[in-house]
């Protein structure tokens, strides 16, 4: 199956972590999940590095300067405002 070891007591110490509640039968299937999901990272390091730089490009465009919206303008079809700013609902 695996070559790595879960014990039962490291699957508990997660589920309490996770505030999850196991039964017996849980804990002995989720050892076994663990340690395979260990190998497969274990495997994932045997993967060798690569050397390459990325080429980077940007692709944002240029910020532009453009005339705004003044403040009454903005607010002019806003529902409800208060002191020259938009007001919307209570959050309780």
């Amino acid at each position: 199956m695996s070559d790595s070891t879960v014990d039962a007591d490291e699957v508990r110490h997660v589920a309490d972590l996770a505030r999850v509640d196991l039964d017996d039968e849980d804990v002995g299937r989720y050892a076994d999940q663990f340690a395979d999901i260990l190998d497969h990272f274990e495997t994932l390091e045997e993967v060798p590095d690569v050397e390459a730089e990325p080429e980077l490009v940007n692709v944002m465009r240029p910020d532009e300067v453009e005339e705004s919206l003044d403040q009454d303008e903005a607010l002019e079809n806003a529902p409800e405002t208060e002191d020259g700013f938009f007001k919307g609902p209570k959050v309780s």
